[in-house]
């Protein structure tokens, strides 16, 4: 039995409403609810992003239903950036079309864009715990390059500037374990 046929197109506006169901699959599938997933998707703001220059999208389609969906950014115009690079931002197939080589036309439209926009390097943001999505950018030469950290706005506000009556009760004990080992270092080589 041969695969089904995969075609790849870049979104215009037309396909949007396509976009925006894909995304709304994929927020689902990532835990979001459904209800909560369709309220805050927002076909005008997927228009927006798309009439842009710095983000495109690609769906693909096997026997022409929809299948999957890639979108990528192009940071290229930030001056502090070392090389041109394309990033992936989502990369993303419907569970019942995957293992057939769908995200690999994606990728395939992908790299033939960044090509094209005359990047050297394609990123992606791959979560860590998502361990089919590693081994496939591996597979494909995708290797490790930093770790990205997260943290919520109010978390960062209140680690800067405090709030009164918390302790930190965390940096508190980091605190000691530190002071400790620096003082156990100074005994111990005070004895020798």
């Amino acid at each position: 039995m041969s695969r089904p046929q995969t075609s790849v197109r870049r979104v215009e506006q037309a396909l949007c409403p396509t976009v925006l169901d894909l995304w709304t699959s994929y927020r689902v599938e990532a835990g979001m609810s459904p209800d909560a997933a369709a309220r805050t998707a927002s076909e005008a703001a997927v228009r927006t992003a798309l009439a842009g220059t710095d983000v495109t999208a690609f769906v693909a389609f096997v026997e022409g239903r929809s299948a999957g969906l890639a979108v990528v950014s192009d940071p290229s115009g930030n001056p502090f950036a070392e090389a041109k690079a394309l990033t992936l931002d989502l990369l993303y197939v419907l569970r019942e079309e995957r293992r057939h080589g769908v995200a690999r036309a994606l990728m395939a439209a992908v790299t033939a864009y960044a090509d094209r926009a005359g990047a050297d390097q394609v990123v992606s943001n791959v979560p860590g715990k998502g361990r089919d999505a590693n081994r496939f950018f591996a597979r494909l030469g995708f290797t490790p390059m930093s770790t990205r950290r997260l943290v919520t706005t109010t978390v960062l506000h209140r680690r800067l500037v405090g709030e009164a009556g918390t302790g930190h009760s965390l940096d508190r004990v980091l605190a000691r374990r530190r002071s400790a080992r620096i003082r156990a270092a100074q005994q111990g080589g005070a004895a020798h």
